[in-house]
């Protein structure tokens, strides 16, 4: 018998098997539920008949989003984000909007059209880069900071920009622009001082009242969030922006790290209804009249969106390579901009065929640009020779730091990558009374280093003309920390062409291929978190038998990858 129930448990069977196949292909899992959403509705199997319960789900849903993000707009956050961050960020914006609205505009486009399209171009997914840089143990490099540093601009933006166009309602091009900014601006105006009281004066004790209990915690924050969604829309705002200050209010109390672990499955878990309501509501009729304008404006996103990032950071001294990584991170639009889109409809600005439009540009982008920051640094390596325009004869933000000297002319080790793990073990190698030399590419961690008393060369360790700079002579060890295969790889042939004839390790994460790595040369292999288990299981063995005069030692060597 068919009921809303079982329609809902084969609606999330479905999308749980194209989840799996989407991660198989290396692609965010939104693609995949878009994708659900179009098989299950009437151009496909039309199977969806729970259109109400599905839509009031992905309100809620999209609720959730902005209310997360808010949450994690924490003020210190925001005075932190750096001079980079918010000329990039703001640049790109203001790029995307003027050229987008002008590409739109010759597709024979309306005005209002033209502008929420172009809007909708400028965001980029946070989720989705987020977890690709921390996939590939990025997201704490220089481009990864800054990249982060411009989502949250981005972020920002789409915020203001919902409650400017949630403004105009239904009444776009008329009345003056002059009392239209009037009420908005006394609207945000009481906004804040209301939120500004209940953050200073109530929110803090509640808060704290409700953190007795987790349950009672998870409970509040939806609550409050849905709440002031609500409250968003009825003032005149929109639910999306409503949902952010709520999420806003709560960034600067102690439990924003406990209300964000808790709501993000279930943020997720939303979300899933709001792609499958939009893609079973696409309007294949008109998605064929869309598909070269969806191509356009795609070729525009990874391309242009890209090139301008890389303009502004090289115009402000960084080197090609980082405003190269960086701009990858915004060859895409995000779920903000189909969100944004949405809302335009629900506000009879815009029909559904901007929709469609949107969602088209998304699925591309979204699924072009994975794999573009996925293979970033072999892609740079193809690109390279041409992106020479965007980086400077000296680029000085980068090269103030080269240009110091405070390392070593011979070293017993030369530990290259100074993340946590390797500033760690070459300040520990360095009290161990070794001569240590460290190698960075980010500048801000040689700067952190050498104040504590380590000597760091800036530089990148990959290219064959940095590494014979180094004194690598008398070097006995190098300890390689690079995040990815290709790095080291890079690395062990710089130093095989130089002959190098001491040892080389590779500290290495588990799906790092060991056999391909001693074949370039490396000495063994370093696993962290196997040997941090390895001697977890040793001291607890040792306090489970004190009294054992040799506690029997697990012989692990033996099948441990990368030992000799």
């Amino acid at each position: 018998m068919h009921t809303v129930f079982s329609e809902f448990a084969l609606l999330l069977m479905m999308s749980a098997a194209a989840g799996a196949f989407s991660l198989w292909l290396r692609q965010p899992v939104l693609i995949a539920y878009i994708v659900i959403g179009i098989v299950v509705g009437p151009a496909v199997l039309g199977i969806v008949t729970a259109h109400d319960q599905i839509d009031l789900l992905a309100q809620v849903g999209v609720a959730m989003l902005l209310f997360v993000v808010g949450l994690k707009l924490d003020l210190k956050h925001i005075r932190h984000i750096g001079p980079v961050a918010l000329a990039t960020g703001l640049g790109q914006l203001a790029f995307t909007i003027v050229i987008g609205f002008l590409i739109v505009l010759a597709m024979g486009k309306g005005w209002i059209e033209a502008l929420y399209i172009a809007v909708a171009l400028t965001f980029s997914s946070t989720i989705i880069i987020v977890k690709l840089l921390s996939d590939k143990h990025e997201i704490d490099s220089l481009h990864g900071r800054i990249a982060v540093g411009f989502l949250i601009v981005q972020d920002l933006a789409v915020v203001i920009a919902m409650m400017v166009m949630s403004a105009l309602r239904g009444d776009a091009g008329e009345g003056s622009l002059l009392s239209l900014a009037g009420s908005l601006g006394l609207r945000i105006g009481i906004a804040v001082a209301g939120l500004y009281l209940l953050m200073r004066f109530v929110l803090p004790r509640v808060v704290a009242r409700m953190a007795q209990s987790q349950e009672l915690l998870l409970i509040f924050a939806v609550a409050w969030g849905t709440g002031l969604a609500a409250l968003g829309e009825w003032a005149g705002f929109s639910k999306e922006a409503g949902a952010f200050l709520a999420g806003f209010s709560l960034a600067s109390t102690h439990y924003r790290n406990a209300i964000n672990a808790r709501l993000t499955g279930i943020r997720d878990f939303l979300l899933l209804f709001f792609f499958i309501d939009l893609g079973s509501k696409l309007d294949f009729s008109t998605l064929g009249n869309e598909l070269w304008p969806a191509l356009t404006l795609s070729l525009f996103v990874l391309i242009g969106n890209p090139l301008i990032v890389m303009a502004i950071m090289g115009y402000m001294g960084y080197r090609k390579r980082t405003g190269f990584l960086c701009g990858l991170t915004v060859a895409q639009i995000s779920e903000f901009s189909i969100i944004f889109v949405a809302m335009g409809i629900s506000l009879g600005h815009l029909d559904k065929s901007a929709l469609g439009l949107t969602t088209l540009v998304g699925l591309i982008t979204i699924a072009l640009s994975t794999y573009a920051i996925l293979y970033s640094h072999p892609l740079y390596e193809k690109l390279a020779a041409w992106l020479g325009v965007f980086e400077r004869k000296r680029p000085f933000r980068e090269l103030a730091v080269a240009t110091e000297r405070h390392d070593l002319d011979m070293a017993d080790v030369i530990v290259v990558g100074l993340g946590r793990y390797g500033s760690r073990l070459a300040l520990c190698l360095q009290a161990a009374e070794l001569k240590v030399l460290g190698v960075e590419y980010d500048p801000e961690a040689v700067r952190k280093l050498r104040r504590r008393g380590l000597p760091v060369r800036y530089g990148d360790c990959t290219t064959s003309e940095f590494i014979e700079s180094l004194p690598v002579r008398d070097t006995r060890w190098i300890v390689s920390t690079l995040p990815d295969m290709a790095s080291n790889h890079d690395l062990l042939d710089g130093l095989r062409a130089h002959h190098f004839a001491g040892g080389v390790a590779i500290v290495a994460r588990d799906d790092f291929d060991d056999a391909a790595l001693k074949t370039h040369g490396a000495t063994t292999i370093l696993y962290p978190m196997r040997n941090a288990v390895d001697y977890a299981v040793d001291a607890l063995t040792a306090l489970i038998h004190p009294n054992d005069k040799a506690t029997p030692e697990i012989e692990r060597t033996a099948s441990r990858p990368g030992t000799d």
